[in-house]
């Protein structure tokens, strides 16, 4: 168990083992003695779908709606008005069932229920609905009989040890002032993150929601696919043409609350406002002003496993990253809340009905697709949530590390480089628990959002806009270039087992992500990507892509899960030295210290530089000798390290007898 390699947690080894054997008596009580997957199908249950009836195939649709007392199916097969032939039979159980012949409803038909309570009654889209459209001119959503051929799927998953994942959103990822598609990104994107090196893609924003400058967190229809970017045929081509590339596909999954709507959710559907969700306060976030899921209702948990299980099978997904597990832990949501020690594991603050839920989420993931990822996004740090079942933990396989990316803009904004403190910066990069792997990044989407900005141009500022070009000499941008590589490089090569790069960061894009709304107009402008920037030799930004590049190919060819071992470390002149397996990396933070004959002990051989982010093809000013070779003397290796540089020796082979030398 966790707490028998961790001395902290041995005065909770009680509650610890508690919870273990709480999850497991409620395991079997929900999904009888077998696995959660088998146990969890209410995504074929409930949405209008096809089944043998006693005359052939007919329409079967249901609902649990146990406060309803009338559903009927308006839409405009029957000019959205209700009648007896498209109303709803109560079968037990607050469930409603509907069955019509095939004829009478189409692919592409628009639809909708019309709920009726004891004292009111409205229309409403079904808790399971799996296509949702909204009309242009009305921007009205309604959900769409869909019925195509099914998709011919060619290429197998792949299989990711230690993911590095290219955090990516569908409609922000065009040149263009505009929505882009599916097909967009499978044309102009995607094959550019295989070009990169990456191996995995982490999608944002896939569940349907009605205001797209919600980045996707405000989520109304969960098992329907935003229709903004296109249809799920052109979505599982994406996929599959993903998996052709090598690359896996990971959803952002956002079960740790709901949009308020009532018109375009799963609010109040049957009249009931806490039907999916807790009575009284505890069922309304106070920041996001949106509703929290009652992870103690068995039809909730059926309702999210299920939704976990369908985007699996019906997109062929490789897993999750779970969005705002922290507010989903905790009953305050963690919000304003400084977590300073285990007891805030385990007291009464803690919402044990939605550690019960993410425990069973992970363990129907892995059933379904033993190579998937889960990642939970928390801040909490809470003991055992990336650990595994069997070990007293949670399951996720990684905890995104989000302190890190904290602290790189906590040193940026409150100190010069200059006053950076190596020993800090060692701690914050390789704070981890032992038993847990992370997911490392220096900066994803929140960064860059409107009001704060990206690591660039925190960097840089207004000098991106004119001093980016090849031939230009501007300090500012220099001391920007440098320092953006070196973070980059240090946060992935100090990372615990996966590494994160939000779409466009990588060639340092520019100013910030502001989706349309009315305060800018309802402009697009800063709701896309500049890819035309980094393909332009003539900018700067080229070279910046081309280090990220060569370092995420570098990891990818020589990277390692060990624990980083620290070599050299001097405070004044902000030398950082670690190695990992068989590399070792120089880190000299040093805005004017360079360093000759710098000395420091290392396993005895030939050493040669495989990356440095000096070189002049990265906008670097080529102080170091590409491919240059050093060799031990007693022990020790000895570098220049030119300052606000930083450089990759791989280990080529063990010293022998007369090649005692350095180059």
């Amino acid at each position: 168990m966790i707490y028998n390699t961790d001395k902290w947690l041995e005065p909770y080894s009680e509650a610890i083992d508690s919870r273990h054997a709480r999850i497991l008596t409620e395991k079997a009580r929900l999904f009888g003695g077998g696995g959660v997957s088998h146990a969890v199908n209410n995504h074929l249950y409930y949405p209008l779908h096809k089944e043998e009836g006693q005359s052939g195939p007919e329409w079967v649709i249901r609902e649990w709606a146990p406060s309803a007392s009338r559903i009927y199916l308006i839409g405009d097969f029957n000019n959205w008005k209700r009648s007896q032939a498209y109303s709803f039979t109560p079968t037990g159980n607050g469930n409603w069932e509907l069955r019509l012949p095939l004829m009478m409803l189409q692919h592409g038909n628009l639809y909708k229920f019309f709920v009726e309570w004891q004292g009111g009654g409205a229309e409403r889209l079904p808790a399971y609905v799996t296509r949702v459209v909204q009309d242009e001119q009305t921007k009205i959503f309604s959900a769409q009989v869909w019925d195509p051929q099914p998709y011919e799927w060619k290429n197998p998953q792949p299989k990711i040890s230690s993911p590095l994942i290219y955090e990516c959103h569908i409609g922000m990822s065009s040149n263009e002032e505009k929505v882009a598609s599916f097909n967009e990104f499978g044309e102009k994107v995607l094959p550019r993150i295989a070009r990169l090196g990456y191996n995995t893609i982490q999608i944002m924003a896939l569940q349907e929601h009605p205001y797209y400058g919600s980045f996707g967190y405000q989520v109304s229809n969960f098992f329907a696919l935003s229709s903004r970017f296109g249809t799920p045929e052109e979505f599982k081509a994406l996929v599959d043409k993903a998996h052709g590339l090598g690359l896996a596909v990971i959803m952002d999954l956002v079960h740790s609350h709901s949009v308020s709507n009532e018109n375009e959710g799963i609010g109040r559907l049957d009249g009931n406002e806490s039907l999916y969700f807790y009575k009284g306060v505890q069922g309304w976030h106070p920041a996001w002003k949106s509703r929290c899921f009652d992870y103690g209702k068995d039809e909730v948990k059926y309702f999210l496993l299920s939704n976990c299980k369908y985007w699996l099978e019906e997109y062929r997904l490789d897993g999750f990253r779970f969005d705002g597990v922290t507010s989903m832990l905790y009953w305050d949501h963690g919000l304003e809340r400084v977590f300073t020690g285990y007891d805030d594991y385990f007291n009464n603050g803690v919402d044990e009905n939605a550690v019960d839920y993410l425990a069973f989420a992970n363990m129907l993931v892995h059933e379904i697709n033993p190579n998937a990822i889960s990642i939970a996004e928390d801040v909490s740090g809470m003991a055992g949530l990336a650990a595994p079942f069997e070990e007293g933990g949670l399951g996720f396989d990684y905890r995104m590390s989000m302190g890190v990316a904290d602290h790189w803009i906590k040193w940026l904004k409150e100190k010069q480089d200059e006053q950076w403190s190596m020993g800090e910066m060692w701690y914050e990069l390789t704070n981890k628990r032992a038993d847990e792997r992370t997911v490392s990044y220096a900066e994803c989407h929140d960064q860059a959002l409107v009001g704060d900005k990206t690591l660039a141009f925190r960097l840089m500022d207004k000098e991106m806009y004119y001093g980016m070009s090849v031939d230009s000499r501007n300090l500012m941008i220099d001391r920007g270039i440098a320092l953006h590589k070196m973070i980059r490089l240090v946060t992935l090569a100090a990372s615990g087992g996966g590494y994160l790069n939000f779409m466009g960061n990588e060639f340092g894009h520019p100013e910030w992500i502001d989706f349309p709304r009315e305060g800018n107009g309802w402009s697009y402008k800063y709701a896309r990507r500049q890819w035309n920037l980094a393909d332009d030799p003539a900018l700067r930004y080229s070279q910046l892509e081309a280090f990220d590049s060569a370092m995420i190919h570098f990891w990818t060819r020589s990277g390692s899960t060990e624990i980083p071992e620290l070599l050299y470390i001097h405070e004044d002149r902000q030398v950082l030295i670690f190695r990992r397996k068989n590399c070792i990396f120089t880190f000299n933070f040093s805005p004017c210290g360079s360093y000759e004959n710098l000395r420091f002990k290392a396993r005895d051989g030939r050493y040669r530089m495989v990356l440095n982010t000096d070189a002049r093809q990265f906008g670097g000013f080529g102080r170091l000798k590409e491919g240059e070779e050093h060799f031990t003397l007693n022990g020790e290796l000895a570098l220049y390290v030119p300052s606000r540089c930083a450089m990759v020796l791989e280990f080529q082979q063990e010293q022998t007898a007369g090649t005692e030398k350095k180059k």
